[in-house]
């Protein structure tokens, strides 16, 4: 377990009715901004699946799914509680006939039992995901830093309506986020570690986007892990805001744009199946693409 830290003369300015009723109101304005500027249609996901359809995350590929026996008609079945919902919401978008420029968004709740848990982290997931249908010319760094500023827009309106709410809270956040990649990163902070310097860039621009994360840098270390499965190394990234009722970076949204491949269009499905000309690996003749983001919601010091 890692450390809870409580701040020295920290006290909730809420009690725990309210407390509900500031989560409740928070998350609906946020459901609302978010969904107004991506097109994003919520959807219900599941808290479990079976490990053979392959729908579980690996997270960084160490961690381990809770699991658990279902007795389906006298037949064992084993079935994991899921661990995210990366894999889970490409299946969502073809299952469902979304089309290019339409996504989905869920509430997902979930357990990681390997967690090391602290302030800001949980075996108990709760936390937004999101994921839309993108064309391959979006699929660069023009569009997913515009997407990331459209998500900052919906986070700092929300900050604003809240601290209308209640006069406790304060607009703390910058006008605009500061974009910078891992490599730069560490070129201009190469005497600190990669946590060190996610803090310093954070507490000194307020809210960041470190991009680019999960493979290795000039100095032979990484700036964080990553999926081995599923991440583009290459075009992700984390939005990090500085908190400092607890002095962290603390990370609200970490990007993945995936390439898909969906099956043959089917009658269902509103629009057309993008074309490609490489990379069908399962010989169906069309592939996707799709961007996602979650929000980690569960890390919160109330």
């Amino acid at each position: 377990m890692g450390e809870i830290i409580i701040p020295q003369g920290y006290k909730s300015a809420l009690n725990l009715h309210d407390t509900q009723v500031a989560i409740k109101t928070v998350k609906d304005y946020f459901q609302h901004e978010l969904t107004h500027r991506l097109h994003l249609l919520r959807v219900t996901a599941p808290l479990f699946v079976q490990p053979e359809t392959g729908l579980n995350d690996n997270l960084n590929g160490v961690e381990h799914p809770v699991s658990f026996e279902l007795k389906d008609q006298g037949t064992k079945k084993t079935a994991e509680i899921v661990q995210s919902l990366a894999k889970w919401k490409r299946y969502a978008l073809h299952k469902y006939g979304f089309s290019e420029g339409e996504g989905i968004y869920t509430d997902m709740n979930a357990i990681r039992q390997d967690e090391v848990t602290d302030n800001i982290h949980s075996v108990y997931v709760d936390q937004w995901d999101w994921e839309k249908i993108m064309s391959p010319e979006e699929r660069n760094l023009d569009f997913l830093k515009s997407t990331v500023k459209d998500i900052y827009e919906a986070l700092k309106n929300t900050e604003k309506h809240m601290a209308d709410q209640y006069d406790y809270i304060e607009t703390i956040l910058p006008d605009e986020i500061f974009f910078i990649t891992s490599q730069e990163l560490e070129d201009r902070y190469p005497d600190l570690t990669p946590k060190e310097r996610e803090y310093t860039i954070t507490k000194e621009k307020g809210a960041v986007f470190i991009m680019q994360i999960g493979g290795v840098l000039a100095s032979g270390e990484r700036q964080d892990g990553r999926s081995p499965d599923y991440d583009d190394w290459s075009l992700n990234g984390d939005l990090i805001v500085y908190y400092p009722v607890l002095d962290i970076a603390l990370e609200l949204y970490r990007t993945v744009p995936y390439l898909y491949v969906f099956p043959a269009q089917s009658a269902h499905r509103r629009g057309t199946v993008l074309g490609m000309a490489d990379g069908d690996t399962r010989g169906d003749g069309c592939d996707e693409y799709s961007a996602s983001v979650r929000l980690v919601s569960n890390r919160r010091l109330l």
